[in-house]
């Protein structure tokens, strides 16, 4: 055995015993437990997701045992045990369920497992610091291929690809190295002389090789940005594929992606789909947060607490920026091109535009209020928040077009996050406040007004304006159908369908009242999200039938709607209206003259 192996603090051992009942088996070896009485407990939070999940939730069943025997376990609170004192070793055994399958979780079953940290491995109170050990233990009896495990934890024992031992400097860095164990498909590749790898469960007939070189190509874009040496010795991509899926969750050495099979190529098909295009989006995203997060993080972060809330104001510069450079990447890496990456930015542009929370709650107040409203979404969501994902983005697209207007092409926000990088990508906290003013100090303007107004307002940024500076039109107009997007208009510019102010949703055959805008038809007709759509003047309603309905609707005529509430028959008068021109497009504008279209190339490439 490695004599790095067992000479830890913390000896962590994982097995996968049953996967029938998604059960991990746990056991946690303490070489010197507090005298006084050892206290463990599980994380609330995972980051890169601010919401409290309470992982100890997944706590089965714990017991401890000392030189001695038993010990006595007591709880202390949702997330806290504390074992009675001993001397020498102590040891905890424990029941971890696992039948998560989205990134923030845990899972295991006969066909692969995924390992997050927070989920699976309890912190030790006063050796959170110290180093770790993991023992992962094969899973036995399992038909079909070898497992191999994937992970960026530090190898101790065991050839690469195998079971084995792994440690960690602290528990930060073991819960920020998931682990995912099947069946992988891999690709080896580097960046910057640095090794990556994909490595992807259930996808056995994807076109590996495309892949693998468009996912080179994008993360060569961001190392071009940020400049080399790469921060970190090696990359993992952990990416399970299942029929629909999509999610991603960043680490400080790999990250963690679902999505849908449909999505990735296969050998011999050629074009960027609209899902690959996605999953490309998906993997520049996550990539680009190995800087801008796990490195240039905000200073309530610096460190992180896992047990509680980390409130700050700042998430829609880590995650709005990243969404502007997700997809700017595509583009820069000539996987896209400028009219595909401007069908993007009008599909972002549209989920601000439709949201009526836009005018309630600020950038930072969004950012602040992740915790209880973003990851908690109901339905009425649409009247109450803005995302700092999608108005981020926008905001990030109108701050580069404003320096590079306004330096005539000197500064760009590339200009801006080099900067930061240089200051304040040695992990030691951004203060609130200090990209504003690194962004003032490096393009030399006042941009006091300019982030009062994209921040601390609810003014819409003036990003039709800037763009047209850029020859780029953006338009606006009504949705044509309920799958309208937005972006480039699919079919022909029909006359678009009577607006009831409301979302829907089919379930099986029922059609059901999602959303209901304020101040829309719907409102004053007395809707509410959960009722029955019935039947309109008559006619028996599903999603296509409603759809037919509202294009041959007379505006600011009554109609007659019958509802279901909590299955009581309800007659509503409604009165139809004009639709809201939320739906974005943009499109290039040749017509431009030769200074714009120089300042459109310098930005788009075209």
């Amino acid at each position: 055995m490695n004599e790095k192996a067992t000479d830890a603090a913390v000896i962590y051992r994982l097995g996968a015993t049953d996967p029938a009942g998604h059960i991990f088996t746990l056991s946690c070896r303490i070489a010197d437990p507090d005298p006084e009485g050892q206290e463990i407990y599980w994380p609330a939070w995972i980051p890169g997701s601010y919401l409290i999940r309470e992982y100890a939730r997944h706590v089965m069943s714990l017991e401890a045992s000392g030189a001695g025997g038993q010990l006595a376990v007591h709880k202390l609170d949702k997330a806290t045990w504390r074992i009675e004192p001993t001397t020498g070793p102590l040891l905890i055994t424990a029941e971890i369920y696992a039948h998560d399958l989205s990134v923030r979780g845990a899972f295991l079953d006969s066909g692969h497992a995924f390992i997050n940290g927070v989920c699976t491995f309890p912190a030790v109170r006063r050796h959170e610091a110290d180093r770790c050990v993991l023992h992962l233990e094969a899973p036995a009896g399992l038909p079909g291929p070898d497992w191999s495990v994937a992970t960026s934890l530090t190898r101790l024992t065991g050839a690469a690809g195998h079971f084995g031992a792994f440690s960690a400097q602290g528990y930060d860095e073991l819960v920020d190295r998931p682990v995912l164990l099947g069946p992988l498909v891999q690709a080896n590749f580097e960046v910057a002389g640095v090794p990556h790898r994909l490595n992807f469960v259930g996808a056995p007939d994807i076109d590996l090789e495309r892949i693998s070189e468009d996912v080179t190509t994008i993360c060569s874009s961001h190392a071009d940005l940020f400049g080399t040496p790469l921060p970190l010795a090696a990359y993992d991509f952990l990416v399970t594929v299942l029929p629909k899926g999509y999610g991603g969750l960043e680490h400080s050495e790999s990250s963690a992606l679902v999505c849908s099979r449909g999505d990735l190529p296969i050998p011999g098909e050629t074009g960027v789909t609209a899902g690959y295009r996605k999953f490309l989006g998906l993997v520049s995203h996550e990539y680009f947060h190995l800087w801008n997060v796990k490195r240039l993080r905000p200073a309530e972060f610096a460190p992180y607490d896992l047990q509680r809330e980390n409130y700050t104001r700042q998430l829609w510069l880590f995650e709005g920026i990243t969404s502007y450079y997700d997809d700017l990447a595509l583009l820069r890496s000539g996987l896209i091109s400028a009219d595909s990456y401007l069908d993007m930015v009008g599909k972002s542009f549209t989920r601000v535009y439709r949201s009526g929370g836009r005018r309630r709650q600020t950038l930072e107040e969004a950012s602040f209020d992740a915790w209880i409203k973003f990851y908690r979404p109901d339905e009425n969501a649409p009247n109450a928040l803005v995302s700092y994902y999608t108005k981020g983005a926008m905001v990030a697209l109108a701050l580069d077009l404003e320096l590079r207007l306004r330096t005539d092409g000197r500064v760009s926000l590339d200009t801006v996050m080099q900067a930061l990088w240089q200051e304040y990508g040695a992990a030691k906290g951004l203060p609130d406040g200090a990209f504003e003013r690194v962004a003032e100090a490096v393009s030399g303007l006042r941009l006091d007004e300019f982030f009062q107004q994209a921040l601390r307002t609810t003014v819409d940024p003036p990003v039709g304006i800037l763009l047209a500076q850029f020859g780029v039109r953006l338009q606006l107009r009504p949705a044509q159908s309920p799958e309208d997007l937005g972006g480039k208009l699919k079919g022909p510019d029909e006359q678009p369908p009577a607006w009831l102010g409301i979302g829907t949703r089919q379930e099986a055959e029922r059609l059901m009242v999602a959303h209901v805008n304020l101040g829309g038809p719907g409102h004053k007709a007395g809707l509410s999200a959960g009722d029955q759509l019935v039947a309109l003047n008559q006619e028996r309603l599903d999603q296509a039938r409603l759809t037919a309905s509202l294009r041959r609707l007379a505006l600011d005529r009554e109609a007659q709607l019958h509802v279901f509430r909590r299955d009581e028959l309800q007659e509503l008068s409604i009165r139809p209206a004009r639709p809201p021109r939320d739906t974005a497009s943009l499109s290039l504008d040749d017509t431009a003259d030769p200074d714009t279209l120089a300042r459109r190339v310098a930005w788009l490439g075209e």
